[in-house]
C-alpha cells in the first residue's frame, strides 16, 4: 500500500501521530496552519497514559528529562484545607512512571525535534484533501473546531460551550512551592498549579462565565476573585507577567463525531473528541490515539481496514474519558451553591485514602501497542 501520510495540525497530538508513522515507515508531512510556532497554552500535566504512549513513540526518555515528577499536592478549599492527597509515589508504583508536569513549549520542542528536517510544514493554510499532495493517508488533528471533521460529517453539531472559561500563565520566574500539583476548589470557581523542574510554575483558573467574556485587566481581575484565597496562590498571580496570561473559553464536543475515520481519513485528538480540561486527559488522549494509529496502519493489510479498527478501538476509550471529565467538571468548579459545595467537600475528606489514587488509576492504566 502507499507510504505518505498528510497530517493536518501540527499540535501535540499531530506531532505524535507523525513520529508514530515515520517509525512505522510512512514519509509524512504535518501542516499547520498558524504563520509562527507559538506554542500556545502555558503547561501540562501528563499522567502515565500519556508518558506511556511517549515511550511507544520513542520520545519518553526526553520528555522525563525536561519535566518534574509530581508526588505531592492534592485538591482544597479556598481557606487552604486539604480536602483530597495526591499520593505520586503510589501512582508510580502502581503504573510504573510518575505523573509528569512540563510546560507545552519544552513538550512541542521534543515531539518536533522526534520529526525529520522539513516535515513540519507552518503557515500553510487549509487543506481540502490528501489528494492536493499526493498522499495515501490523512491524519485530521485540526482541533475542536476541525474543518476535515465538517466536511466528513457536514450535519454534525459541532463544539459547544462547555460553562467555564480558562485563564493559565507561566510566572516569569521561580516561585517558592510547598507542593507539584495543586487544585483549589470554590464556589464556581478553580485554580491550580503545576511546578515545572526550573522552579516556575504554570497556574490556570476556571471560571463559570458567560462565552466571550474578558477583561481590559486579567492579573486584576483575577486578584479580586481570588481575592483570600491560600496561599500560593497570590503568590503565583503577582509572579505573572500581564502580558503572558492567555484566556480561552472552553469548547467540547459533547455529541461524538459518527466515527473517528472515514475512508482513509482520520480524526485525532480534539478533532474526534475535544474534552473539558477536569481530568487531565486531553493530551494523553490525543497522544493515544497516535500511537494506535500507527500500530493499526502498521498491521495492515490496507489504511481503510487499518482506520476501521483504530476507530473501533478508540471511539469507545476516548468516549468514555470525555464523559468522565464533563462528571468530574459538575463535581468540582461548577458547583456554586453553598450546600452542593459544602456536601461535595464533606465527601472528599470523608472519602478513603486510596480513591483518589483509584480514580487516577481508572483512566491512566493502560497500555499501549507495539509499535513494529
Amino acid at each position: 500500500m502507499g507510504r505518505k501520510a498528510l497530517v493536518i495540525g501540527g499540535g501535540i497530538g499531530g506531532l505524535a501521530a507523525a513520529i508514530g508513522l515515520h517509525r512505522t515507515g510512512w514519509e509524512v508531512t504535518v501542516l499547520e496552519r498558524s504563520p509562527a510556532l507559538e506554542d500556545a497554552g502555558a503547561g501540562i500535566s501528563l499522567a502515565a497514559n500519556g508518558v506511556r504512549a511517549l515511550d511507544a513513540l520513542g520520545v519518553g526518555p526526553a520528555v522525563r528529562a525536561a519535566a518534574r515528577p509530581q508526588y505531592t499536592g492534592g485538591t482544597r478549599t479556598p481557606a487552604g484545607l486539604w480536602l483530597a492527597r495526591m499520593d505520586g509515589a503510589a501512582l508510580e508504583r502502581a503504573l510504573g512512571t510518575p505523573v509528569c508536569g512540563i510546560p507545552r513549549a519544552e513538550l512541542h520542542r521534543v515531539l518536533r525535534e522526534a520529526l525529520p528536517t522539513g516535515c513540519l510544514r507552518i503557515g500553510t493554510g487549509t487543506v481540502a484533501s490528501a489528494a492536493e499532495w499526493d498522499a495515501d493517508l490523512l491524519v485530521a488533528a485540526d482541533g475542536v473546531r476541525s474543518g476535515v471533521r465538517a466536511e466528513l460529517f457536514p450535519e454534525h453539531p459541532g463544539p459547544v460551550y462547555s460553562g467555564s472559561t480558562v485563564l493559565r500563565a507561566v510566572t516569569a520566574g521561580p516561585v517558592p512551592l510547598d507542593s507539584d500539583f495543586e487544585l483549589t476548589w470554590g464556589p464556581g470557581a478553580e485554580f491550580g498549579h503545576i511546578a515545572f523542574a526550573d522552579g516556575r510554575a504554570e497556574w490556570h483558573a476556571v471560571l463559570t462565565a458567560p462565552p466571550g467574556l474578558r477583561h481590559p485587566d486579567p492579573l486584576a481581575a483575577l486578584g479580586s476573585r481570588f481575592a483570600g484565597w491560600h496561599r500560593p496562590v497570590p503568590e503565583l498571580l503577582a509572579a505573572t507577567r500581564p502580558e503572558d496570561v492567555l484566556h480561552h473559553d472552553v469548547h467540547e464536543l459533547v455529541t461524538p463525531p459518527p466515527s473517528y475515520a472515514v475512508g482513509r481519513v482520520a480524526l485525532l485528538g480534539d478533532a474526534a473528541h475535544a474534552m473539558t480540561p477536569n481530568l487531565g486527559q486531553g493530551a494523553c488522549q490525543a497522544l493515544e490515539d497516535a500511537v494506535v494509529l500507527a500500530a493499526e496502519l502498521a498491521a495492515g493489510p490496507t489504511p481503510e481496514r487499518a482506520l476501521a479498527r483504530y476507530n473501533a478501538v478508540r471511539r469507545p476509550r476516548a468516549g468514555a474519558v470525555a464523559k468522565a471529565a464533563r462528571r468530574a467538571g459538575r463535581l468540582g468548579h461548577r458547583l456554586s451553591h453553598p450546600l452542593a459545595v459544602s456536601a461535595r467537600d464533606t465527601a472528599l475528606r470523608l472519602a478513603p485514602s486510596g480513591a483518589a489514587v483509584a480514580m487516577i488509576l481508572r483512566h491512566a492504566a493502560w497500555t499501549p501497542p507495539p509499535l513494529t
